[in-house]
């Protein structure tokens, strides 16, 4: 059986590719770059390397042929490049017969408000149409999402934010990636949808969890979205992502990921990594640079 990964050298995809080296053999792999040159490692590793753009479609069909069980890893960019690129990826797979499609999609998606959803939306209604049995990956929220915040506070700065009470189901890539690539490889999960979402916290509940970690207290900084885009953008933050940042504040604030489901463990087999052990990672790793 011949499994594929889209963005297979992206922070995610990598990840994915780690796991399921762990349980399936390398020529049962096949992943799909746009740029070749950046997954020698992986053909290294016995793994088939496909070219892939998902702006030229023709380029999908020849990678996705062949394949039996497809992840779809969503893009980067704006929402209307994105819609296309993903629409591009399902067609193909079509076309190829992929008879699996798991796909990275986004917390409770058919129904958020959170300015990134219409992609998701549109994606996951693509891959209803083909009548290919899929899973959908809804994620919660990459705690990694957190590291600009994390290195102001290592810093000396105060954690901002005008997220309000909103709560999040943080949880490291590194769970969502081996969830991933659990689906991908195993068996019983056509046609379902998984709401992968870690424990519930509010900012501040985040930050209790990062001063245990740190052994210092940490201020939160409750502000109003002018302020906090202000902010931002005197931290160095690039004009065309400040507002993004703050309708992601906002959503967050009016509980757009506010989500509470248990698949994520049901899916992982485990619990997901412990809030403060996942922090440590992080600070680890951005300390050490």
């Amino acid at each position: 059986m011949k499994m594929l990964v889209t963005g297979a050298t992206g922070k995610l995809g990598t990840k994915v590719v780690q796991h399921l080296l762990k349980t399936v053999a390398p020529n049962d792999l096949a992943v799909s770059v746009r740029n070749p040159e950046k997954a020698k490692h992986l053909e290294a590793r016995g793994i088939e390397v496909r070219q892939g753009d998902f702006d030229k479609p023709e380029t999908l069909e020849t990678a996705f042929s062949g394949v039996d069980r497809l992840l779809i890893i969503s893009a980067d960019g704006d929402n209307e490049t994105r819609i296309r690129q993903h629409t591009n990826a399902v067609k193909a797979a079509q076309n190829a017969g992929v008879k699996f499609i798991a796909y990275t999609s986004l917390g409770n998606a058919s129904e958020s408000t959170l300015f990134l959803a219409p992609v998701h939306q549109a994606t996951e209604a693509a891959i209803l149409k083909t009548g290919i049995p899929y899973a959908f990956l809804r994620n919660n929220w990459y705690l990694e999402n957190e590291i600009g915040s994390i290195q102001g506070v290592l810093a000396g700065a105060p954690w901002v934010t005008s997220a309000g009470s909103g709560k999040v189901g943080w949880a490291l890539q590194n769970d969502y990636a081996e969830a991933a690539a659990k689906v991908l490889s195993g068996t019983g999960h056509e046609c379902m949808t998984y709401e992968l979402s870690g424990k519930l916290r509010t900012q501040e509940e985040l930050v209790a969890a990062l001063e245990v970690v740190l052994g210092r207290s940490v201020q939160v900084q409750q502000v109003d979205d002018a302020t906090y885009g202000n902010i931002m953008k005197a931290a160095g933050i690039p004009d065309f992502v400040v507002p993004m940042l703050i309708d992601i504040q906002s959503d967050i604030r009016k509980g757009a990921l506010e989500i509470q489901n248990s698949d994520f463990e049901k899916v992982l087999g485990h619990p997901v990594t412990p809030i403060e052990d996942a922090l440590a990672q992080i600070v680890s790793a951005v300390s050490n640079g």
